[in-house]
């Protein structure tokens, strides 16, 4: 991995366990309305950056650019929606990592059956390592810590999803990662539009935001700079070697659950934690 690939992916970890840490903060609101006013305030936060990429570019947006960004939108619209679930049913220490640490390693799984990548010893030794981690990370409180493994597995499902798609969308598609995030942030909005406005939850828009507003403004900041960086860091380095390295963020996340959220045994989560990583840098050192 280029150093500028690196730098890029170790500020995109900070960014993203930080936007967690506010979703977890939020997350006995309303799931839906949370995402869709974190999804509309990055859409007018961001519009001068996007607008002026357009202005200086000259680029614009063609049909195939939205049907791929449309995929995914909605890929990324059910990682969102069952992240904020599972951070309403799990501790941030647990459904994090699990989540962060099986997203890479399928996505590497992905890439080695459909893009020709193929890892050796050590990355099929990153893979049991994660295994273990995971396993670990389920072994304590009982029923709450494997509900909260569950929906991190679940989890891991749409971040291999969207890690192998939106990689090929700004690699081989050559979209732009601006338009991509943006159009992403944007989409979002749109999609759940109707589950707010159209329904009950309209109520809850002014008391979720009166509450939480300083969390939505920083998870629209966050969630779209630290995915921008990654995008980036896609064009830099192959998949299998960006998405296991930006795991280092599970650490950073479970230090905030317990020490922020006071959410206990940190001792064991972080040894879990750290089980994982280390499987996800085999991955990317294989």
């Amino acid at each position: 991995m280029s150093p500028w690939a690196l730098v890029l992916v170790l500020v995109a970890a900070v960014a993203h366990a930080c936007w967690n840490l506010l979703s977890k903060k939020a997350s006995q609101a309303d799931g839906i309305v949370f995402l869709w006013l974190v999804a509309a305030a990055a859409t007018v936060i961001w519009a001068p950056l996007f607008a002026g990429f357009l202005l200086v570019t000259g680029v614009r947006p063609t049909w195939t650019d939205l049907g791929l960004a449309g995929v995914s939108t909605l890929v990324h619209l059910g990682y969102f929606v069952l992240l904020q679930l599972g951070y309403r049913k799990g501790d941030l220490s647990v459904v994090y990592p699990v989540a962060r640490g099986t997203g890479p390693m399928l996505a590497s799984l992905v890439a080695v059956l459909m893009l020709d990548e193929r890892p050796g010893p050590l990355g099929v030794a990153g893979i049991l390592l994660v295994g273990a981690g995971v396993f670990l990370m389920s072994g304590g409180r009982g029923a709450a810590d494997l509900k909260g493994t569950a929906f991190g597995l679940a989890v891991g499902l749409f971040i291999a999803a969207y890690t192998v798609w939106d990689s090929q969308v700004v690699s081989a598609f050559a979209v732009a990662p601006i338009m991509l995030n943006y159009l992403g942030e944007t989409g979002r909005a749109l999609v759940l539009t109707p589950a707010v406005l159209g329904t009950g939850r309209r109520a809850l828009i002014r008391p979720i935001w009166r509450e939480h507003r300083f969390g939505i403004l920083g998870a629209a900041v966050l969630i779209f700079l630290s995915y921008l960086l990654v995008l980036f860091a896609f064009q830099l380095a192959p998949v299998s070697v960006v998405a296991p390295a930006r795991e280092v963020s599970v650490l950073i996340a479970v230090v905030l659950g317990g020490r922020l959220l006071a959410e206990g045994d940190l001792r064991r989560r972080l040894l879990a934690a750290g089980v994982m990583l280390g499987g996800v840098v085999a991955i990317a050192l294989s």
